[in-house]
């Protein structure tokens, strides 16, 4: 996707995310007029989406070798970026605004998984403080870590149908109901999702979960079409996989809460435009 037709599709929405805020706005806001800022939400947007497609590993390094040299025309009112990185937060709720218009249609086949994001070394946890009170340590698959998890739900296709943020130490089968809200069908997930009250609840609710079984546990019937979906769970472990090297939602360099989000969700959204 060229960066036209990119900025097209986020400044329709952006410009409907206005008016709709317009709307919602009572009487007239009073005070002295603050800077105008050179850049639109759209524009902002546009370059952030963009970086999480590039090969840069730093936005600092983005905008100064490829937004500042080579963009110039496309932004006329290109700010610098420190000023950039001021208005980031901006975008935040447009942003999640634009990732729940995308979010795809559930097939009936949806597969749970939670990735880690960590915010720092593990060494370097007694010094850290921007998230202090918020991440915790947390354990998975791939040994300990600080930070956050990330739930999502995906349908057969691979396109998101809900995602969350929960600290590094919350169970994985904590987000799920608020998650699968509405969702029917077959929802598959490793063994870290196995809980019989939560199998009840979601069974109630017209979805089905589907897990493999631990050694330690006894044999039970399954039917044949359910392994082979089990088998296609790996779908969302590679979508986790993209996240974390393509968009790279996951680093340690954030110095903000508002960027983080506005991080995440951009990463996220570039996934969405991935083809599938």
């Amino acid at each position: 996707m060229s960066l036209l037709e990119r900025f097209c599709l986020v400044d329709d929405y952006c410009q409907a995310y206005e008016r709709a805020e317009a709307r919602q706005v009572l009487g007239e806001r009073k005070g002295k007029p603050g800077r105008k800022c050179g850049l639109v939400a759209s524009e902002i947007s546009t370059i952030v989406l963009c970086f999480h497609q590039s090969k840069y590993r730093t936005f600092k390094d983005y905008d100064l070798e490829k937004v500042e040299k080579e963009w110039q025309e496309d932004f006329p009112g290109l700010v610098s970026y420190n000023r950039f990185v001021e208005l980031m937060p901006r975008v935040l709720l447009p942003l999640f605004g634009f990732l729940l218009s995308r979010m795809g249609d559930c097939t009936g086949i949806a597969f749970a998984d939670a990735t880690t994001l960590s915010v720092c070394h593990p060494k370097r946890i007694p010094r850290h403080k921007l998230f202090a009170g918020l991440a915790q340590r947390g354990k998975s698959s791939m040994g300990w870590f600080f930070g956050f998890k990330l739930p999502l739900i995906v349908n057969a296709c691979g396109q998101l149908l809900a995602f969350g943020l929960s600290s590094g130490n919350i169970d994985d089968r904590q987000p799920i109901p608020q998650l699968t809200h509405g969702l029917g069908g077959k929802l598959l997930g490793d063994k870290g999702y196995l809980s019989q009250p939560l199998f009840d609840s979601r069974f109630q609710q017209g979805l089905h979960l589907l897990t493999p079984l631990r050694q330690n546990m006894s044999n039970r019937l399954i039917a044949l079409h359910h392994k082979l979906w089990l088998r296609k769970r790996s779908i969302i472990e590679t979508i986790n996989h993209q996240l974390k090297h393509i968009p790279q939602v996951d680093h340690s360099r954030h110095r903000s809460h508002a960027n983080f989000w506005v991080n995440l969700l951009a990463g996220l959204l570039t996934y969405s435009f991935h083809p599938k």
